[in-house]
């Protein structure tokens, strides 16, 4: 691909991140949208119905427990992606440098939801979601949400609003906004592990 996990931070760094065609794409492009998703990490409230849900199920979570099957299940279970196996690779990398992060969402030993994405300074971008039981990405998402309020995070950059994100409470910002406010948790030292 020519484009390592120095490059890729980096393009974090400045706002970017990268997208592929499809699984199999030999080639990834840079994406900085107008609009930008975000969570307002000291603010994020679940809803009643998943503050509930959270008290009764028997779903387990972790962190970074397996961060390749969360990665490889965002791309897999979509029927279009973004992730090729170039992206999945450089991704899996970087975890390994401690620069990408997953919550897991467990049924006993099955993996059933998950997230994953990048940590730069106070800044979590997160990549992608996936569910095979309701409410499993949900839940995966508290718990991320907890996790970075508690490490003194400052950022939750979500790239594009979808019907889901707004439904979980996320909000659009510009993409001048969006800059100002990723200066800032730059300059932040929070550690995810």
């Amino acid at each position: 691909m020519g484009f390592g996990p120095n490059e890729l931070t980096e393009c974090y760094r400045r706002g970017i991140f990268p997208m592929a065609d499809d699984r199999g794409a030999n080639s990834l492009y840079l994406l900085e949208p107008e609009h930008r998703a975000i969570f307002e990490i000291d603010s994020f409230t679940p809803s009643r119905s998943m503050q509930k849900f959270r008290r009764k199920t028997t779903l387990s979570t972790s962190i970074n427990r397996d961060f390749p099957a969360v990665i490889e299940a965002c791309a897999e279970l979509r029927e279009e992606t973004w992730i090729s196996y170039g992206i999945e690779a450089l991704y899996i990398e970087l975890h390994a440098r401690g620069d990408a992060h997953s919550v897991e969402v467990w049924d006993g030993k099955q993996l059933v939801g998950g997230l994953y994405g990048v940590t730069q300074g106070g800044a979590f971008f997160g990549e992608s979601m996936f569910s095979t039981r309701t409410n499993a990405s949900k839940l995966a998402l508290i718990v991320l949400i907890e996790r970075l309020r508690e490490r003194g995070f400052t950022l939750l950059d979500c790239q594009f609003m979808t019907d889901h994100l707004a439904s979980l409470g996320a909000i659009e910002i510009t993409r001048e906004t969006y800059r100002a406010r990723l200066a800032q948790s730059l300059l932040v030292d929070a550690r995810f592990d």
